[in-house]
């Protein structure tokens, strides 16, 4: 949650980042973009650590290091400043997932991966969902500088329960290390590659609307930030609530008898399917309409979300879950580089946010069929013994 919180901050500044550091549409979406360059580059290494050393104490080193670039985000003056500082939160948060990833392969069986998952991601609707709420109204009556040392601090209590209570045993023996696929070898899956694209497309829809929606409601919506605070937040709760129903769901109808195939890709290509009623968000006048497709549209992401990394996972192993994580990341987190921007050209040079929309829209159905058509079997791969073309 507070991760979500912590890279969506500046999402919900942008308002008024924008008019204080006299930023235009193209600077705010490099902005945007910044986080997601090193996130990105850094992922790839941050799954082989997390399958090589102690999960534990890498993911509160990487936590530490995100939320002091948050508080430290609240002191800047000028954009080149404020560009480094998420340039390091991405680099900090490059570790979360692939570590999830671990924790949840090793302490889980396959077929109960689904509640945990959505559990985790749950959080990381409700953390935008409370960063847009409350962050929008601390932010309208005290500015968007407090909004991040605020977050910076309140952040850091999170340490303290963690290394106290942590499992500390989550470390793999030099045999478990070495059995483990290198990470050539997850590349030539077709496979992973269904999960990167997959991945990927949720990605461009999800952080096209975590950057820009408070942005879009304010100056194209005209609503004020105390009810974009408000009205931005309630997609995120119902993608939460939709997120642990799903999981719970998935699991009980694995436990009753079908197979992890058709319950994880029912839910992860149906979320994808039904993510496109973003598009009506664009179309209709009224701004209650707006967020009524808008919730509908989330409550998908809840779908998907719930289920994909379970499919992961469960091809994976434990012994590649994070190596395999950090790559999928990797690749799915391009879209946060390319989507802001992209975006903010969309802006300039068509002033309109429909073609936006329309584009994350027409993305998610290559997802879809993505996941239906290049992911095969949903069960574990045999990395010693399985042929390179599987």
């Amino acid at each position: 949650m507070i991760n979500y919180v912590d890279r969506g901050s500046i999402g919900i500044g942008a308002p008024l980042i924008a008019r204080d550091l006299s930023l235009s549409p193209l600077q705010m979406g490099a902005l945007f973009s910044a986080f997601f360059w090193s996130y990105t580059a850094a992922m790839v290494g941050a799954g082989w650590i997390c399958d090589r050393y102690n999960v534990c104490w890498v993911l509160a080193s990487g936590y530490f290091l995100w939320s002091l670039a948050t508080l430290c985000s609240g002191f800047v003056t000028t954009l080149s400043a404020l560009v480094v500082l998420r340039l390091a939160l991405g680099v900090g948060e490059s570790v979360a997932f692939p570590a999830y990833s671990r924790i949840i392969a090793t302490q889980f069986s396959t077929e109960r991966r689904g509640l945990p998952n959505s559990i985790l991601d749950s959080g990381t609707k409700i953390g935008p969902a409370i960063g847009t709420l409350a962050g929008g109204l601390l932010m309208a009556r005290f500015g968007w500088r407090i909004l991040f040392m605020t977050l910076g601090v309140v952040s850091m209590t999170w340490l303290i329960p963690w290394i106290l209570w942590a499992p500390q045993q989550l470390r793999w023996s030099e045999s478990h290390r070495q059995d483990g696929p290198s990470l050539a070898k997850i590349l030539r899956k077709r496979d992973a590659w269904g999960t990167f694209v997959g991945n990927f497309s949720c990605n461009y829809a999800y952080y096209f609307l975590m950057t820009w929606l408070p942005y879009y409601l304010v100056e194209v919506r005209h609503l004020s930030l105390s009810r974009m605070a408000v009205l931005g937040s309630l997609p995120l709760v119902g993608s939460a609530l939709m997120s642990l129903l799903a999981g719970w769901g998935s699991d009980r109808w694995i436990r009753s008898g079908s197979s992890p195939t058709l319950v994880r890709k029912t839910f992860v290509v149906s979320g994808l399917l039904l993510s496109t009623l973003m598009l009506p968000s664009a179309i209709v006048r009224d701004v209650n309409g707006c967020i009524a497709f808008l919730i509908a549209a989330y409550f998908a992401f809840g779908l998907f979300s719930s289920n994909h990394w379970a499919i992961t996972q469960t091809l994976a192993g434990p012994a590649g879950a994070g190596k395999w994580t950090g790559l999928q990341n990797c690749f799915a987190n391009i879209a946060g580089i390319v989507a802001p921007y992209v975006t903010g050209w969309i802006v300039v040079k068509r002033g309109s946010f429909f073609l936006a929309f329309l584009s994350a829209s027409l993305i998610m159905l290559v997802g879809a069929a993505s996941y239906l058509f290049v992911v095969g079997t949903v069960q574990p791969i045999t990395w010693d013994e399985s042929p390179p073309g599987h």
